[in-house]
């Protein structure tokens, strides 16, 4: 008897971990897939953007069911619908670097600081330490950049850097919003992939903006792993 019971429980924990380790690869796979979207949805609407419209929206279609899913759907749609000169004049308008709808998130942290280029050193690092070379022609704390470095280089300290920009996540979706763009959906689905803030994190998004540029926290030193050759 008492073989019997340990042989079931031996059968129910190697269940529940293949279980459990097949709910997070499909977790996995889903912010890969979400994120690596949301990078081609936040680049420029060139020739190229248009040419992988639809990749991206039929990847997207397949992601489960839920709100990240959804918004990024509907930007799809939104964009596949709008001509190309009148997306081209939006995204300009929408990302001016001038205003506070900036696609930099250390533009949310350090502004125009000294301490913006240690930022941004950090998060170059970072890259180099996973194997990672970010595209010369953006810095290295684009949006865009941060996005195809968690879906395609590392997604642990991806990840780490996404929640260390929470802030930013929230001041430039609250931006997108007033300003009434359909960007501002493709930001949210970012935001659902994320885990929940800490108790210390949680607040109004822009009560601390006016301490300093767009409100600054203390910078904690990114952890880095020892992922290595992970090429884009």
């Amino acid at each position: 008897m008492s073989t019997t019971t340990d042989d079931t429980n031996n059968d129910d924990g190697a269940r529940a971990g293949w279980l459990g380790a097949g709910r997070e690869a499909r977790r996995t796979h889903t912010r890969a897939v979400t994120h690596q979207s949301a990078s081609v949805l936040l680049g420029y609407p060139d020739e190229g953007f248009f040419e992988r419209l639809p990749l991206v929206a039929r990847a997207v279609a397949e992601l489960p069911k839920g709100p990240a899913r959804t918004e990024l759907l509907e930007f799809c749609e939104h964009a596949a619908s709008t001509p190309e000169f009148e997306l081209c004049a939006h995204y300009a308008d929408v990302f001016d670097p001038r205003c506070r709808r900036a696609l930099h998130m250390t533009h949310y942290t350090d502004g125009d600081t000294r301490r913006r280029g240690h930022a941004l050193a950090e998060i170059e690092r970072a890259y180099a330490e996973c194997g990672w070379r970010a595209h010369a022609r953006e810095l290295p704390d684009h949006l865009t950049v941060m996005l195809e470095f968690t879906a395609r280089g590392d997604a642990d300290i991806g990840l780490e850097l996404l929640v260390d920009h929470r802030t930013g996540l929230d001041l430039l979706t609250e931006a997108l919003r007033e300003h009434g763009t359909p960007y501002a959906r493709v930001v949210e689905a970012i935001r659902y992939t994320l885990p929940a803030p800490r108790r210390a994190e949680v607040g109004s998004p822009g009560e601390d903006v006016g301490m300093e540029p767009h409100g600054t926290r203390p910078r904690v030193p990114l952890p880095l792993s020892d992922a290595s050759g992970k090429e884009p």
